[in-house]
C-alpha cells in the first residue's frame, strides 16, 4: 500500500489496471481524456495493459465487448455525451452475460464548461438497469474501480463510474493496493446469450429481471451508501457523489448537525431512503447533475407527509454545477463574504482559435467565398471548428452534436436552400461524418463539405487522429464523390486567395462537392518540433 497523487481520472485509471485491466479503449472527450490517455503513457513506459483511441465511442465500447467476451477485463471511457454515441452496444450490453468484468468510465460536465448538455449517466445506468458507482473523493474514483470489475463479473452486467468535471480533473491523495493479475482467455459455456435474436434477447431481458433483486441488495448494503443520525430531528440532508464534500464543508457552521443519508451506489436503496426520512418532516437532496434522486424520492414518500427540498423545487439551482456556497444557501447559511477589490474589472475571455490557427485560415476563405451569398447556411461541427461561429470569424451557424454539420447541410439543401457548406474536423469526420456523407453522395446533394483536417484531435489536447491527410482523401473519394469536385488544399495565408477561388467554384456547383483543408494545428507542430530536437539532442 502506497500513497499517490493524481487527477480523479488517473486514479479511475490505475485502479483498473490494479484490478487486473488487459484492454482500455475510448474516444477523447473532456473532461473524461485524462483516463486513457494516463493508460496510452503506461502501456508506452510499461508495454501494458493495451490502451487505444477508436473512431468514437460506439466503436471503442465495442472493442471493449470483444474483451468481455473473450473472458478478460476491460474499460471503455468517454464524456457523458459520447454515451449517446455508445448507447446502443451499452443497452445491449446489460443484456448478454458479461464475462471479462466491462466497467464504462462515463464523466459528465455539469455546468457544460466544454459540452453542449448537461445530462445525467445515471439515468442511462437506470435505463438499462445495471450499477453505478459515483465517487465523492480521488479514493472513492480508485475504490469503486477496483470493486467495479468484480460487480461486473458477480452479476454478468456492465458497471458504469460516473465522474463529474471537479472530480475527474482535481487531484487528490489516493492510497493504492496491490495490483491483481489480468484473467486469462476464456469464453463463457453459454455463448448463445450473447446472440441478440429476439428469442435470446427476451431470455436474457428477463434473467436480468430476475437477478436484480440481488443487485439491489448487493448495491443497498455497499459501503459507499452509508447514514448517520443528527441533532436536528426534523432536518435530514441526502447527498450524492461529490456534493458530499459541498455539505460536509458547511457542516461546522450549522447549529445543529442533521440527519445524512450519502448515496455513492445505484440503483438507489429505496429501503434505506425510506427508513431515513421517516422520522424526518423536511430532507434537502443535494446531487450533481439532475434532481434524480429527488425524483424517485418523490414517488417513494408521499410529498404530503414530507417537504422535499432540491433542485425541483427550487431551493437549489436547476441547472449547473453544485459548489459549497450554493449548498451553504440551500442549507439557510448566511453567504460568506469575499475579498472585494474595488475599481478591478476583470475582461470577459470568450474562447478563440489559437494564433496561426490554419482554421482562420479557412474561415477567411470561407467567408470570402460567401461574400456574394447573404443567404448561404453554414453548418458547423464539435471541436474547434465550432470557435467559427465567434468574432472576428462570424463564420459558422450552427452546431448541435457529432457529425450533425454534413446531415443538417444536407436537409437544409433538400429544403431548397442553395449554397449550403457544412464544416468539419478531420477527427469529427471520422468519428460521425463519414456516414451522412454517404447519404449525400447516394443523392448527389447540392452542398459543399469542408473537412478542415489539421491532423489531430486538438480540442481534447491533440490526440492523434485516426487517418492520416492522405488517406482521408481515399476515404472521400472511396464514399463516391466525384473527382472532380474533390480538391486538396493548404490552408494556409498564402493560398488563401486560390483556396477563396476553389471554394466559390465548387459553392456555385449545383452537386456535391468537398474540399479538405490541409495544415497541422499549430500547437500540436510546436510539440512534434520539440520532440524531434530532444530526440536529437540525446542522439
Amino acid at each position: 500500500m502506497n500513497e499517490m497523487v493524481l487527477l480523479g481520472d488517473e486514479a479511475v485509471a490505475l485502479a483498473a489496471v490494479h484490478a487486473g485491466l488487459t484492454a482500455a479503449y475510448g474516444y477523447p472527450g473532456t473532461p473524461s481524456t485524462e483516463i486513457l490517455e494516463y493508460l496510452i503513457r503506461r502501456r508506452r513506459e510499461h508495454g501494458g495493459p493495451r490502451a487505444e483511441w477508436c473512431a468514437n465511442e460506439k466503436t471503442a465500447y465495442e472493442a471493449a465487448l470483444g474483451v468481455s467476451y473473450a473472458g478478460r477485463r476491460t474499460m471503455v471511457t468517454m464524456k457523458h455525451v459520447g454515451l449517446n454515441v455508445a448507447a446502443d452496444p451499452f443497452m445491449n450490453s446489460a443484456l448478454v452475460t458479461v464475462n471479462g468484468g466491462l466497467v464504462v468510465a462515463v464523466a459528465d460536465d455539469p455546468g457544460m464548461h466544454s459540452s453542449q448538455n448537461e445530462q445525467d449517466s445515471r439515468v442511462f445506468a437506470d435505463f438499462a438497469r445495471v450499477v453505478c458507482l459515483e465517487p465523492a473523493s480521488h479514493q472513492e474514483a480508485y475504490d469503486m474501480t477496483r470493486e467495479a470489475f468484480d460487480i461486473s463479473e458477480r452479476f454478468h452486467i456492465p458497471v458504469m463510474i460516473r465522474l463529474v468535471t471537479r472530480l475527474a480533473h482535481s487531484r487528490g491523495i489516493v492510497t493504492v493496493g496491490e495490483a491483481r493479475a489480468e484473467n486469462p482467455p476464456h469464453r463463457d459455456a453459454h455463448a448463445s446469450a450473447w446472440v441478440l435474436l429476439p428469442g435470446n434477447a427476451r431470455r436474457q431481458w428477463r434473467a436480468l429481471l430476475d437477478r436484480f433483486d440481488d443487485i439491489r441488495a448487493y448495491v443497498a448494503a455497499s459501503r459507499f451508501n452509508t447514514a448517520e443520525g443528527g441533532a436536528d430531528g426534523g432536518f435530514g440532508v441526502i447527498t450524492a457523489g461529490l456534493a458530499r464534500n459541498y455539505f460536509v464543508e458547511n457542516l461546522e457552521d450549522l447549529p445543529a448537525r442533521p440527519a445524512h443519508l450519502h448515496v455513492g451506489a445505484y440503483p438507489y436503496p429505496a429501503a434505506a431512503i425510506r427508513a431515513f426520512v421517516a422520522p424526518l418532516t423536511r430532507v434537502l437532496l443535494l446531487e450533481e447533475g439532475y434532481p434524480y434522486i429527488e425524483r424517485a424520492l418523490r414517488g417513494i414518500v408521499p410529498p404530503a407527509q414530507l417537504d422535499i427540498q432540491g433542485r425541483e423545487s427550487g431551493a437549489v439551482p436547476p441547472d449547473g454545477e453544485l459548489n459549497p456556497d450554493i449548498v451553504r444557501a440551500a442549507l439557510s447559511l448566511p453567504a460568506r463574504t469575499g475579498v472585494v477589490v474595488p475599481g478591478l474589472s476583470l475582461p470577459n475571455r470568450p474562447p478563440q482559435l489559437c494564433a496561426g490557427c490554419p482554421h482562420g485560415d479557412s474561415f477567411h476563405s470561407i467567408t470570402a467565398a460567401l461574400s456574394a451569398f447573404p443567404d448561404a447556411i453554414v453548418t458547423a461541427d464539435i471541436g474547434c471548428s465550432t470557435l467559427g461561429a465567434l468574432p472576428p470569424y462570424n463564420a459558422i451557424e450552427t452546431c448541435v452534436c457529432m457529425g450533425a454539420s454534413v446531415g443538417m447541410a444536407k436537409g437544409a439543401a433538400d429544403a431548397g436552400y442553395h449554397p449550403v457548406v457544412a464544416v468539419i474536423g478531420d477527427s469529427t469526420f471520422l468519428h460521425s461524418g463519414v456516414t451522412p456523407l454517404m447519404d449525400a453522395v447516394a443523392a448527389d446533394t447540392p452542398m459543399t463539405l469542408i473537412i478542415l483536417d489539421n491532423k489531430t484531435v486538438a480540442m481534447t489536447g491533440g490526440q492523434p487522429t485516426l487517418r492520416s491527410s492522405s488517406e482521408l482523401e481515399a476515404v472521400v473519394r472511396g464514399l463516391g464523390v466525384p473527382p472532380a469536385h474533390l480538391h486538396v488544399v493548404e490552408a494556409h495565408p498564402r493560398r488563401m486567395a486560390g483556396n477563396t477561388e476553389i471554394l466559390r467554384r465548387e459553392v456555385n456547383h449545383r452537386g456535391l462537392s468537398v474540399v479538405i483543408g490541409v495544415r497541422e494545428c499549430i500547437e500540436t507542430a510546436k510539440r512534434t518540433k520539440q520532440e524531434q530536437s530532444a530526440a536529437a539532442a540525446r542522439e
